[in-house]
C-alpha cells in the first residue's frame, strides 16, 4: 500500500467518525386506505428530523460528510395510537476517487410494532426507555453509523455499536418484539450481539478489506479485484463453522449483486475457487452467482 492511499484510508476514517446522517425516511401506509393519512405524513417528516437533526455522535461534520441512507417504513395496521410496521434500512458509502457509492446495509426488520399519536415529540434517552419508534429509529442509526466505520479501518464501528447495543438492552423493558433472543434468530438482539462477538469477526474482517479493495480500484483494477476476492475467501472461513450464519446473509443482502458486477466486467482474475465458495457461503444466492463471467 503506497503512502499516498494510506493518508486516503487515514482521513477518510477521519471524516467517518465526523459523519453523521443524511437519511431519507420514508412512510407508506397505503395499505390503510381509509386511515388518516395526515398523521403518516407528520410522522414522516418528525422521523426525518429526528434521524438527521440528533447528534449521534460528539463530532462535528459537514454536510458533504454525511452517510446517505434510508429507512422505509411500511405500515400494516393500526387501531388507533398503535401501529404494525416493517422497516427497511438500508446505507452506502462512496467509493475513493469515483462517484461510485457501495451499499453497506440493506436490512429487512419485519418486527416493527409502535405507539405514536400525531405531534408527539421524538426525544431519544439512551438511560431510558421512551417508546419503541425512537428506539427502533436510534438502534439503526447507530448500525448504520457502525457499519460504516467499518468499512475505514477495521473495527473501527464498536463505539456505535455499543450504543445500538445498550439501546436494545434498554428497550428490553418495553415488552415489543425484535429485541429478545426469544422473538426469533434474525432481529435486532441477534444483528447487534453477532457484530460485536469474537464468534463472528470475520464478517468484520471481510466488511474493512472489502472496502479496501474497492477503494484501490482507480489505481489498480486488477490488484483491487484480487484483493476483494480473498476478502469474500476468508468469508467463507466462518461458513464452514457456522453456516448460512445470519450476519453472513446481512453481509450479502447487501453486497450479491455489487459482487456479481465486480467480478463480471474488468481484467480477468481466476474466481473458479471464489464461484465455489460463495456457493457454498451464501447459497440463497446461487442463482447471482451463476451469471458471474468467467
Amino acid at each position: 500500500m503506497n503512502k499516498i492511499f494510506t493518508f486516503f484510508l487515514l482521513l477518510t476514517f477521519g471524516l467517518s467518525q465526523a459523519q453523521e446522517l443524511n437519511c431519507t425516511v420514508t412512510v407508506n401506509a397505503q395499505k390503510l386506505p381509509n386511515a388518516n393519512q395526515s398523521v403518516f405524513k407528520t410522522l414522516e417528516t418528525a422521523l426525518s428530523e429526528f434521524v438527521n437533526q440528533t447528534h449521534w455522535t460528539t463530532q462535528s461534520f459537514k454536510q458533504n460528510e454525511k452517510i446517505n441512507c434510508s429507512m422505509y417504513i411500511t405500515i400494516s395496521s393500526n387501531n388507533s395510537d398503535q401501529f404494525t410496521a416493517t422497516i427497511q434500512v438500508q446505507s452506502s458509502r462512496p467509493v475513493y476517487n469515483s462517484s461510485y457509492a457501495s451499499p453497506i446495509l440493506n436490512f429487512n426488520d419485519k418486527d416493527f410494532n409502535f405507539r405514536y399519536t400525531e405531534f408527539e415529540s421524538l426525544n431519544y434517552n439512551p438511560t431510558s426507555f421512551e417508546s419503541n419508534l425512537v428506539s427502533v429509529i436510534a438502534f439503526y442509526s447507530y448500525i448504520i453509523l457502525g457499519m460504516d466505520a467499518d468499512t475505514f479501518l477495521h473495527e473501527s464501528g464498536n463505539t456505535y455499536f455499543e450504543s445500538a447495543q445498550n439501546i436494545s438492552n434498554v428497550a428490553l423493558q418495553g415488552g415489543y418484539k425484535g429485541w429478545s433472543q426469544a422473538d426469533g434468530n434474525q432481529n435486532r438482539y441477534f444483528l447487534i450481539n453477532d457484530l460485536l462477538s469474537p464468534a463472528f469477526a470475520e464478517v468484520r474482517q471481510t466488511m474493512y478489506n472489502y472496502h479496501a479493495g474497492l477503494d484501490m480500484m482507480s489505481q489498480d483494477l486488477k490488484k483491487a479485484k484480487e484483493k476483494i476476492k480473498s476478502a469474500l475467501l476468508n468469508l467463507g472461513k466462518l461458513s464452514s463453522s457456522r453456516p448460512n450464519a445470519f450476519l453472513t446473509r446481512v453481509f450479502f443482502d447487501a453486497k450479491s449483486d455489487e459482487i456479481v458486477s465486480i467480478f463480471s466486467g474488468g481484467p480477468s482474475i481466476a474466481i473458479t475457487d471464489l464461484v465455489d465458495n460463495l456457493n457454498k457461503t451464501s447459497p440463497m444466492n446461487s442463482s447471482k452467482w451463476v451469471s458471474i463471467k468467467y
